[in-house]
């Protein structure tokens, strides 16, 4: 029931645009059936920062389109926010309020990036827009309940954006306190959201779940980004021109083939790119075009290599994963891992009572300075940090008995094993029961069929038995550095210092300003 938010508030908004150039007017368009209601503009930074607001104004009420979720609400423009040079590159919460009707569906929630005028620091922050869209319910279907085209013209399903902060009520995988079961079939977080009216999105994608984290941690602790979204890197190719860092964070799942193009080339060219995500990079999707650019997302997913209109005419753009053999452009071939080889951590069956952090096999890696951790360590375990979602690599055991790559993936040559953990993909019967999946086929018959060449006994075990990992390679022969930190749950453990420790030795290595001491605020 709690999956269709639509209409549930009294009040509900969204931006004609995801991300603005600072000077350029937020456009938010909103439906209503109070007279009256108020909005606020913040900045989500270290804290959240007042920037502007206004109360008194009148409400309409506009009528949902039966195509709302895949062609957008097409509402009106309600309220032009004008902003400034001055207002700092970030994403900005817009809270609707409306002046009148039940205290607890009063208040909906959109949201806005400010992109900088001009380069103005030396790393940029990508919010994974296009996944929040992917799994968005508002208005009808997600890319989870029959949607194969998804607009970004609609409000975030409620708590996407922003809800009360709880202890790990809304996590899918649960961290394992000493002494306590694991919720394997997630119950818990079923009870939490249901109670609430929120979606299941809400634990495994959204700014309020993992950026949002990762951006007060950061501002906290003197760290400093310009921002963008997805599509900016596809709509703007040159968008990354000049940064030493580019950084994805939580779950960046959905990935066009112009934001691939643009990240790639910014590390070819001798640039960086971090990912703290896990499921990193799955599926391929494309922006709409022509009257709908900007605007819609196309995802076919499992059935793409059947559906999708141009899988006879274009078969390499078919919204299906990046390792499709129709795409033939994995996903690790650049980061050095994928969800084939390793999907799920202490989520469902899939090692239920795992450890929840990475098992340090390298401990005198450069990722690992200051931290203290020796070999056979675990960093993060107690905030789990190795949850929900992840990516892995095929390995093998060298002559000293560490892992090293396995030769016969295209990995990138020059890549260096840090930790690893055991993770798994999920068949039919091993999902959480809280959740809805695949009736015929899960993730680990649809990784066997589609990587491994078929639904046998073999493959199977092929698609069952991966990890988690975190690691450092060199995708290109010249070029820069990729660092994969193959986790959603990351974010959730920066409060622990040898977590924060990891994270900050990213910044300072690739960063010039982290280098120089100097601040560039």
């Amino acid at each position: 029931m709690a999956d269709d938010q639509t209409f549930h508030d009294l009040i509900e908004g969204y931006c004609r645009a995801l991300s603005i150039r600072a000077g350029d007017t937020i456009e938010i368009c909103v439906s209503t059936v109070a007279d009256r209601y108020g909005l606020t503009v913040e900045r989500w930074g270290a804290e959240r920062e007042h920037v502007w607001s206004a109360s008194g104004l009148p409400g309409t009420h506009h009528d949902l389109p039966a195509d709302a979720d895949a062609q957008g609400c097409g509402w009106p423009v309600s309220v032009e926010v004008p902003t400034d040079t001055s207002w700092r590159s970030g994403f900005y919460l817009i809270t609707l309020t409306a002046e009148e009707g039940p205290s607890d569906r009063r208040i909906a929630h959109a949201g806005v990036v400010i992109r900088a005028d001009n380069r103005r620091r030396p790393a940029m922050l990508v919010l994974a827009t296009n996944t929040w869209n992917a799994y968005n319910t508002w208005g009808g279907r997600s890319l989870y309940t029959g949607g194969t085209q998804v607009s970004f013209h609609r409000p975030f399903a409620r708590g996407m954006l922003d809800r009360p902060e709880v202890d790990r009520k809304d996590r899918k995988a649960r961290p394992v306190h000493t002494g306590e079961e694991p919720d394997a079939d997630g119950l818990i977080f079923q009870a939490y959201r249901t109670e609430r009216n929120y979606p299941s999105a809400i634990g495994s994608t959204g700014w309020f779940t993992y950026e949002r984290r990762f951006v007060e941690w950061a501002e906290r602790d003197g760290h400093a980004f310009d921002y963008a979204i997805s599509s900016d890197l596809e709509h703007d190719p040159a968008i990354l021109d000049g940064y030493d860092l580019v950084l994805s964070v939580g779950h960046d799942e959905y990935w066009s083939a112009g934001q691939r193009d643009a990240v790639e080339r910014h590390v070819a060219s001798g640039g960086h790119f971090a990912s703290f995500s896990g499921n990193t990079m799955f599926w391929q999707v494309r922006l709409g075009e022509g009257a709908n650019s900007g605007s819609t997302m196309i995802g076919h997913k499992y059935s793409a290599h059947e559906t999708d209109p141009i899988a006879t005419t274009d078969p390499t753009g078919i919204t299906g994963m990046w390792a499709d053999p129709l795409v033939q452009r994995p996903e690790w071939s650049f980061l050095g891992a994928g969800s084939a080889f390793g999907l799920y951590h202490r989520f469902g069956n899939a090692t239920a009572r795992g450890v929840g952090g990475f098992i340090v096999y390298r401990p005198n890696h450069w990722l690992l300075d200051g931290t203290g951790l020796g070999y056979g360590d675990v960093l993060g375990r107690d905030a789990g940090v190795v949850g929900y979602e992840t990516v892995g690599l095929p390995i093998q055991i060298d002559d000293v008995g560490l892992p090293v790559p396995r030769r016969d993936t295209d990995v990138p040559a020059e890549l260096e094993i840090v930790g690893l953990v055991p993770a798994s993909n999920l068949g039919v019967g091993d999902y959480p029961k809280s959740i809805a999946a695949l009736s015929d086929q899960g993730d680990l018959e649809f990784v066997a069929d589609r990587i491994h060449g078929g639904v046998t006994d073999e493959n199977m075990a092929k698609a069952r038995h991966g990890n988690a990992a975190m690691l450092t390679c060199r995708p290109f022969a010249t070029g820069g550095e990729v660092v994969t930190v193959g986790s959603t749950d990351w974010a959730f453990g920066l409060g622990d210092p040898q977590v924060a420790q990891v994270t900050t030795n990213v910044l300072r290595r690739f960063v010039s300003h982290e280098r120089s001491g100097s601040d560039p605020r």
